[in-house]
């Protein structure tokens, strides 16, 4: 009360209106002052500052984001068509698990990578992938999806203008070993969904690329990433997993015929999708089971391990969860050659299974040697094939049964070359896993499911 009433006497009739208000008021009012100036004084400094700080933070994050939104890359996808002359049209080519498919395929996706790879769009290029192969009076019709990576602030018109003109230049001089007629050349802009859908219903396509690193097993082994292995299902009994399977199509899955042993009620069982157990991608109903009709349900019985599942409703593909290829009956899949084994399995012998998906890395070992008395002693027939290391630590285990054994190709395309289907325990030396061979029951597959 002393400090205000000096300052207030201090004061004299020249001051400004405003000032004039103030004392008036002050005068009037002197409590009032005194609660104003407690209530300035009662913001410490350090008050001070985290306001000062939260206000520049805040500004930095709007500014972050509007920078994000102009800036930062997006997938854009194209449809490239042309007309290869002096090749001509095969029957295999309207399946594209054919090695005939294949080698063309990859010729062509290699001419793409060298018109790309080598122009200022270098580094927006991401992949080409053949989705088709048609019969032309003069040759082959080619269709291919093309990703890159441009800036989202980059317009549309603007980066099919580039995309267009590096495809017309250097196209004709790439294309050393096949002769495409350049006035049939059309490049089409395609949207997102269109884009993912081309590419989510081939098989064995993997959207994202992932490294390996030595061999990992899924008996303590690493765990897979969301997209790794999208043709990856859990089938399960009364909500329970009980075995792996593979998409082979947006309506069927295969599996091993020995999960059913005892319980073959549709109704009982389900099917989930993504790499977690708890929550699955999607899950969908069981419609039909159709267990090879040679199977016998005794256990010591492997022969004809083999059965496809029929859902109730479509998968819904997306890049997290597609189909895997089937291989031709007639394909070889060669001694040693690398594969993986995925599942949901235990990572020691009689244990539990886990939520999260594993991965393990796995060579085919030649059936002359899986045959060896010290091995399986002659229990390996034509219909199965053996897979891990004699050494033993690396192997599929129980939970994991009915799961993919799969194989890239030289496209990068995955295919199905087991089925889980027995083993002497889990990883015991001289003890590889066992599986159902698919080429040999490929006929089968198909006479049931029409794939």
């Amino acid at each position: 009360m002393l400090r205000c009433c000096t300052v207030c006497c201090s004061v004299q009739d020249s001051g400004s209106p405003r000032e004039k208000s103030f004392l008036l008021t002050s005068q009037w009012y002197p409590e009032a002052v005194i609660q104003m100036d407690r209530a300035i004084r009662r913001i410490e400094p350090w008050k001070i500052a985290v306001i000062v700080v939260s206000v520049i933070v805040g500004l930095a994050l709007i500014i972050g984001l509007i920078t994000f939104l102009l800036c930062h890359d997006q997938d854009r996808y194209y449809n490239a068509s042309f007309l290869i002359t002096n090749v001509d049209y095969n029957s295999q080519y309207e399946r594209q698990t054919t090695d005939e498919f294949r080698n063309l395929s990859e010729d062509i996706e290699t001419m793409m990578s060298e018109v790309f790879r080598g122009s200022f769009l270098s580094k927006r290029y991401i992949r080409s992938h053949v989705v088709s192969l048609s019969p032309d009076p003069v040759g082959v019709l080619a269709s291919v999806v093309l990703v890159f990576k441009f800036p989202s602030a980059d317009s549309e018109a603007a980066t099919w203008g580039q995309v267009n003109r590096v495809l017309l230049r250097r196209l004709k001089a790439t294309s050393t070993y096949l002769n495409v007629d350049q006035s049939t050349i059309r490049l089409t802009e395609l949207n997102k969904e269109k884009g993912d859908n081309l590419l989510n219903n081939c098989c064995g396509i993997r959207r994202q690329a992932f490294s390996f690193t030595g061999v990992e097993r899924i008996t303590g082994g690493q765990r897979a990433r969301e997209g790794e292995w999208p043709w990856q299902a859990s089938i399960q009994l009364d909500g329970t997993h009980r075995c792996g399977a593979s998409i082979i199509s947006n309506t069927w899955l295969v599996t091993a015929a020995h999960c059913f042993r005892g319980v073959r009620d549709p109704r009982r069982w389900t099917a989930s999708f993504g790499i977690l157990l708890r929550p699955p991608k999607q899950k969908k109903f069981v419609r039909r089971i159709i267990v090879h009709e040679r199977y016998g349900d005794n256990l010591l019985d492997h022969e004809y391990d083999v059965a496809v599942v029929e859902l109730a409703s479509a998968i819904e593909f997306t890049s997290d969860v597609h189909s895997v290829c089937l291989p031709e009956a007639s394909h070889i899949f060669p001694d040693n050659s690398s594969c993986f084994v995925t599942g949901w399995g235990a990572l020691e012998n009689d244990g539990y299974s886990v939520n999260q998906l594993r991965q393990a890395e796995v060579r085919i070992i030649s059936t002359a040697v899986c045959n060896r008395r010290q091995v399986y002693g002659g229990a390996i027939t034509p219909g199965m094939l053996c897979a891990g290391y004699l050494e033993g630590q690396v192997d599929a285990c129980q939970g994991d049964s009915g799961g993919p054994l799969v194989h890239a190709n030289s496209r990068g395309i995955w295919y199905l070359v087991g089925i889980v289907s027995w083993g002497d325990e889990c990883g015991k030396p001289n003890k590889p896993g066992v599986y159902t061979r698919v080429t040999y029951y490929r006929n089968w597959i198909h006479s049931k499911t029409g794939i």
